[in-house]
C-alpha cells in the first residue's frame, strides 16, 4: 500500500525514463515541484526498494518499482476508457478523473473493470494499456511530422492530453479514427497541410504535429 504521492512519482519516473534514468531536475518539473522535494522523496523511495538512486546520476525504477508503476498506469487508462466510453465524457475531460480513479487499491474492481470493458488496448488518447501481467501493445504508430506525402493515414493517438490540444483538433475535426493525408509540408515553419478524407483541407503548426500519431493504412 504506497500513498497518492508515491504513486505519481513512480508513475512520473515510468513516464519519463524512456529505459534509463531520470534527473531530479525533469522530475521536478514534471511534479511541479522543487529539486529538494523531490530528493526527499526519492530516498523515501529507495528505502522502500522501490527506486535504483546514485547522486548526480539520476533515479530508475527497481522492478518492484515499475511493478506499481504500471499498476497505476493500467488503471488509470481503463478509467479513462469507462469515462469516455460508458459515460460518454469527452476525450478533453477523462484525464483529470482517471487522475483520482488510478488509486483505487482494488485489484479485483479492475480486473472486473477490463473484463467489463472487453479487454481494451487502449486508451481514448491512443496510448495502450498494460495488461494485468504489465504488458504493454505494441504498435507501429509514428509522429505526424514523420508522415510521408500524398500517402494515407489513421489518426491513431494523441501525447499531450491538455484539454486546450485536444479542443482544438475537434474544432479541426480530428479525432481518433479520423483518416487523412499529408497534401504538403512548409519547408520554413514545418508546418503541414492536412487532407481529411471526411472533410476539407486543414493546416497545423509543426509543434502541434509532433503530438498527433499516426499510421499507415
Amino acid at each position: 500500500m504506497y500513498s497518492f504521492t508515491e504513486e505519481n512519482y513512480l508513475k512520473a519516473i515510468f513516464k519519463l525514463s524512456d529505459g534509463g534514468e531520470v534527473s531530479t531536475n525533469a522530475l521536478a518539473e514534471e511534479m511541479n515541484t522543487r529539486a529538494a522535494s523531490v530528493t526527499d522523496m526519492i530516498k523515501k523511495l529507495s528505502e522502500k526498494e522501490l527506486v535504483d538512486y546514485e547522486k548526480y546520476k539520476g533515479v530508475s525504477l527497481s522492478d518492484k518499482g515499475r511493478d506499481v508503476a504500471v499498476s497505476v498506469v493500467r488503471k488509470h487508462r481503463l478509467w479513462e476508457v469507462f469515462l469516455y466510453d460508458k459515460l460518454e465524457f469527452g476525450w478533453e475531460e477523462v484525464h483529470e478523473m482517471a487522475e483520482q480513479l488510478e488509486h483505487i487499491q482494488s485489484d479485483a474492481l479492475i480486473d472486473r473493470l477490463d473484463a467489463f470493458l472487453n479487454y481494451p488496448k487502449y486508451d481514448p488518447h491512443g496510448d495502450p494499456i498494460p495488461d494485468k501481467q504489465g504488458k504493454f501493445a505494441k504498435n507501429n504508430f509514428i509522429e505526424l511530422t514523420k508522415a510521408e506525402k500524398n500517402k494515407a493515414y489513421v489518426l491513431t493517438g494523441v501525447s499531450d492530453h491538455s484539454p486546450a490540444f485536444l479542443k482544438m483538433l475537434e474544432k479541426w475535426g480530428l479525432a481518433i479514427g479520423t483518416e487523412l493525408s499529408v497534401n504538403d509540408i512548409n519547408e520554413f515553419d514545418g508546418s503541414i497541410e492536412l487532407q481529411l478524407k471526411e472533410g476539407n483541407a486543414i493546416f497545423l503548426g509543426q509543434k502541434s504535429c509532433t503530438h498527433i500519431l499516426v499510421k499507415a493504412i
